[in-house]
């Protein structure tokens, strides 16, 4: 039975939102709705105008046989510097406070909510981008990747400290500890990523970048590149402020703590910046 334009248009809205990057074409639709491909172009074009005028994204439109359209996920600048603030608000409470200048994190990266907005974000800034693979290290940077891979429609791989029997055979690096300089080993199945691969680093916490730069080793290991590293907090707190990695994307930055004091303050990262161009020393009341 034929459905009618305004049905239609809530279930491909729907069908993009959930399928992004996937290039589906105006045959499945006009089969799925038993409708003109005419009139299939005419809602695409509804459709992707509100999508760009809400900042929900761009719906690619490919011509040809072989064409048809493809949703890539964005994000508006205003709802983007706005999530970061308010994270940025949160995160400066006292009770958040960890020792060793860390800040808690673990409630937010369980909220749905804020891994919805963490893995648009981080999927912005990589749109244009070819990403094979996101990888991160087990554990608190699982739900963070997670998030990225739905966004960019690419498998996640987990680097561990130590080897599962269920993985099968391994692949091993040795790095140093950014912050305590110790030599450390992380550990990728065989089977996880292939060779050749575009990998994006995430990670939910980064300090001295010992563990990022530990899975940039790895990624070279497995005769891949690096696209990027995007974390979620960073802080400039350290020995010495000693950072083994120094092109990387951050959402929030911890740029003030004092233990003695129970205070911390977090402030926006580099990701406003480089992202959209835009430079703020917006305050936190």
């Amino acid at each position: 039975m034929k459905v009618r334009r305004s049905d239609r248009l809530i279930d491909m809205t729907s069908y993009f939102l959930q399928n992004p990057h996937k290039l589906v074409s105006l045959t499945y639709f006009a089969k799925r709705y038993e409708s003109a491909k005419s009139s299939i172009s005419e809602d695409l074009a509804i459709i992707k105008r509100t999508f760009v005028n809400r900042g929900i994204g761009v719906l690619e439109t490919i011509p040809g046989a072989a064409g048809g359209a493809r949703f890539i996920p964005s994000v508006a600048e205003d709802e983007a510097e706005t999530f970061i603030w308010e994270m940025a608000a949160e995160l400066s409470q006292e009770s958040r406070l960890l020792p060793g200048g860390y800040v808690y994190l673990s409630d937010l990266l369980g909220n749905p909510e804020v891994l919805r907005h963490v893995g648009r974000l981080i999927a912005r800034e990589y749109m244009g981008r070819q990403v094979d693979a996101i990888m991160t290290v087990a554990t608190k940077g699982v739900p963070i990747a997670q998030s990225v891979a739905y966004y960019l429609n690419a498998p996640f791989v987990i680097v561990r400290r130590d080897s599962k029997i269920t993985e099968g055979s391994t692949v091993s690096v040795n790095y140093v500890s950014g912050s305590s300089q110790r030599i450390e080993k992380m550990e990728l199945s065989k089977r996880s990523l292939q060779r050749g691969s575009h990998v994006l680093i995430v990670d939910d916490f980064m300090k001295g970048g010992g563990t990022v730069n530990g899975m940039k080793s790895m990624i070279k290991e497995f005769d891949s590149e690096v696209v990027g590293i995007t974390v979620f907090a960073e802080t400039s707190v350290g020995e010495n402020g000693r950072r083994l990695v120094d092109d990387y994307t951050s959402l929030l930055n911890v740029d003030n703590v004092n233990e003695l004091n129970q205070t911390i303050h977090v402030s926006s990262g580099n990701y406003l910046e480089k992202v959209f161009g835009k430079r703020t020393d917006r305050q936190i009341q």
